[in-house]
C-alpha cells in the first residue's frame, strides 16, 4: 500500500482492511455496494426450498400407498367399483341404505385411513405467545457525542484510530438513545467477568420478568429454555443463571448456544420449534442477548474498531407453546425456518473472527471479504425460502427463468421475484446501515418496509441477536399488524450463516401493550430522519 488515508464511500460501513507494505499499519477500505445477490441463482437451492415443502415420503404416502391400499380394500370386499361410480354419477341420491354391506366397509375403511393419515401427517403447531424485549435505565443512555468523547477519553487509541470511529460512527445510522454496558461507561472502564455476568443477568431478568407479567405463565411452568449469547459464555452457563434466578424445575431441557453471531436468535426458534415438535404439551423460552463488557475492544487495529461503533447493550425473550389451546391468546404461529450455513468455505468462515491484534489486544476483526460472504449467504437463504412463501406466480417466472439460463447460452435477464407480495412486515437485522442499504435495494423494499429495521438501528443500535424483536415491537407499537399478517425476520452472522423465520399472526395487535415493549415511551417520535455527517 501507497497511501495510509481511509477512503469513505458515502453512507457504507463495512471495513475492508489493506496492511502497509511494513505490516505496521492498516487501512480500512469501504466497499461500495453488497453484490447483487439475485442475478445469479444455484438451481440446487431451489430445488431444497422445494424439498423443504414437498417431503418425498409425502408423495409417495398418497401416489402408491394410498391407491395400493384402495385397490386390496376393493379385493377384499369384492364391490364392483365400475357399478358403484356408475350408479353415483348417473344418481347423485344414492343413499347409504341403498349401499350393500361390503361397499359401506369399503367406504368406511378409507374414510378411516385418511383421517388417520391425515391425523398422523398434521405438524405440530408453534405458537408465539408473547415476547419482551429489554429497556435498559435512563443512566445506561449513551448520546453519540458522549461515545466520542468517552472513546478519546479512554487513552487507548491512536488519533487515527479515533478520527475512524468518529467517522464511522456519525454514519452508522445510530441516534443519541442507545444503551452501552456500565463496566465500560465506568471511569476507568470496568472490565471484568463480574461486570458482564451483571449485564447479561439484567438483560435477560428484565425481559423475562415482563414476559411472565404479561402472559401469566408461571416459571416453573417452563419445560424448555434456550439461551443464546455470542460472545460471553460463562460457567455455569446463562442458561444456568436463569435456572438458578428463577428456581425452574430439575427435568427443565435447557440449552446455551454460545459463538454462533448475530443470527442465533433464529437458531434458538428453529431449535426450540424441534423440540416442541418432539415433547407435546410444552412451553418453551428463547432469551436472546450479547454481553458486549468484555468484549470491547482497546487497540488500534481499525478491522477491529467496527464493533465499538455500532454494537449496543439489549435482548429478548420469547415464550413458544405447542399447546393448541394457547393459539387463542398467541400473537403468531412459527410458519417457516430456513436455517443456511457457509461455514465449509474457508472465506466465509474467517471472515467475522475474534482474535488478539498484535499487541495482545482481543477483539473482532472484520475481513474485507464480508459484504460479498453475506450476499452470497443471502442469496442461498432467500433462493430456499422462496419455493415456501412465494405466490405461484412469482415462482413460475422465476422458475422459466431459471431454466432458461441453465439451458441457454444466451444471456437472459434474472426474474427478480417480489418478496413484497410474500409479506405484509420485513424484520432485516439491524447489522449497520450499509447493509440495510443494500438489502432494500436488492429486494426493493419500500422506506416504509425497512422503517422498522432502520429505526431499531436508531434507536438501539445493533444489539445483536435480540435486534429482531426490537423491530417486531416497532411494527407493534405502531398498530401495523393485523390478523393473518405475514412477517419475515431475516439475520446473519459469523460462521457465516444466514437465516429467516417466516410468522402468521393470529390476531391483531393491540397498539396499547406497553409492558415489555421498548417503544411505547417514543413511538410517537418516529420514524425519524437519519442524518449522515461526515
Amino acid at each position: 500500500m501507497e497511501s495510509d488515508s481511509i477512503e469513505m464511500d458515502k453512507e457504507r460501513l463495512t471495513a475492508e482492511m489493506d496492511f502497509n507494505k511494513d505490516s505496521s499499519s492498516a487501512v480500512i477500505r469501504i466497499r461500495q455496494r453488497l453484490p447483487d445477490f439475485l442475478q445469479s441463482v444455484k438451481l440446487k437451492y431451489v430445488k431444497l426450498g422445494y424439498g423443504y415443502s414437498c417431503n418425498p415420503a409425502t408423495i409417495l404416502m398418497f401416489l402408491l400407498i394410498a391407491p395400493l391400499l384402495a385397490s386390496v380394500l376393493v379385493q377384499l370386499t369384492g364391490v364392483d367399483i365400475t357399478r358403484f361410480v356408475s350408479e353415483v354419477w348417473t344418481n347423485q341420491a344414492v343413499r347409504l341404505e341403498s349401499m350393500d354391506a361390503a361397499t359401506r366397509l369399503a367406504g368406511s375403511g378409507l374414510v378411516l385411513f385418511f383421517i388417520a393419515l391425515y391425523w398422523s401427517k398434521r405438524s405440530t403447531p408453534v405458537y408465539l405467545v408473547n415476547f419482551s424485549c429489554y429497556k435498559p435505565d435512563e443512566e445506561r443512555k449513551m448520546s453519540m457525542g458522549d461515545f466520542l468523547k468517552m472513546t478519546e477519553e479512554t487513552g487507548a487509541f491512536s488519533p487515527d484510530s479515533f478520527e475512524f470511529q468518529r467517522r464511522i460512527s456519525n454514519r452508522s445510522g445510530l441516534g443519541d438513545e442507545t444503551y452501552l454496558a456500565p463496566g465500560i461507561m465506568s471511569k476507568p472502564p470496568k472490565l471484568s467477568i463480574e461486570e458482564a455476568r451483571l449485564e447479561a443477568e439484567t438483560a435477560m431478568v428484565g425481559a423475562l420478568d415482563s414476559l411472565f407479567k404479561k402472559t401469566g405463565v408461571r416459571p416453573k411452568d417452563i419445560d424448555i429454555l434456550i439461551v443464546n449469547c455470542s460472545l460471553f459464555n460463562p460457567t455455569p452457563s446463562l442458561s444456568a443463571m436463569i435456572v438458578n434466578h428463577y428456581k425452574l424445575k430439575t427435568d427443565i431441557k435447557s440449552f446455551s448456544l454460545g459463538g454462533m453471531g448475530c443470527s442465533a436468535g433464529l437458531i434458538s426458534i428453529d431449535l426450540a420449534k424441534d423440540l416442541l415438535k418432539a415433547i407435546p404439551n410444552s412451553y418453551a423460552v428463547v432469551v436472546s442477548t450479547e454481553s458486549i463488557t468484555l468484549n470491547w475492544y482497546f487497540g488500534n487495529d481499525k478491522s477491529m474498531l467496527l464493533p465499538n461503533c455500532i454494537f449496543r447493550s439489549g435482548g429478548a425473550a420469547i415464550l413458544l407453546s405447542n399447546k393448541r389451546r394457547d393459539r387463542a391468546r398467541s400473537k403468531y404461529e412459527l410458519v417457516h425456518t430456513v436455517r443456511t450455513h457457509k461455514g465449509a468455505d474457508e472465506r466465509s468462515y474467517g471472515c467475522v473472527y475474534q482474535r488478539e491484534d498484535d499487541k495482545g489486544k482481543v477483539g473482532v476483526s472484520l475481513a474485507r471479504e464480508l459484504m460479498a460472504v453475506a450476499g452470497d449467504a443471502l442469496k442461498t437463504n432467500i433462493t430456499t425460502l422462496g419455493p415456501l412463501v412465494l405466490p405461484f406466480s412469482e415462482q413460475f417466472f422465476f422458475f422459466v427463468t431459471l431454466i432458461r439460463k441453465k439451458l441457454s447460452k444466451a444471456k437472459v435477464k434474472p426474474y427478480i421475484p417480489d418478496f413484497k407480495l410474500a409479506f405484509e412486515h420485513f424484520c432485516i437485522h439491524a447489522g449497520g446501515r450499509a447493509v440495510l442499504d443494500e438489502v432494500q435495494k436488492n429486494l426493493q423494499l419500500t422506506e416504509r418496509q425497512m422503517e422498522p429495521s432502520r429505526m431499531t438501528l436508531h434507536r438501539f443500535g445493533n444489539t445483536s441477536s435480540s435486534s429482531l424483536w426490537y423491530e417486531l415491537a416497532y411494527a407493534e407499537a405502531k398498530g401495523r399488524v393485523g390478523r393473518g399478517d405475514r412477517i419475515w425476520q431475516i439475520a446473519f452472522g459469523s460462521g457465516f450463516k444466514c437465516n429467516s423465520a417466516v410468522w402468521r399472526a393470529l390476531r391483531p395487535v393491540a397498539e396499547g401493550d406497553a409492558l415489555g415493549n421498548p417503544w411505547m415511551d417514543s413511538i410517537d417520535r418516529y420514524p425519524v430522519k437519519v442524518p449522515v455527517e461526515l
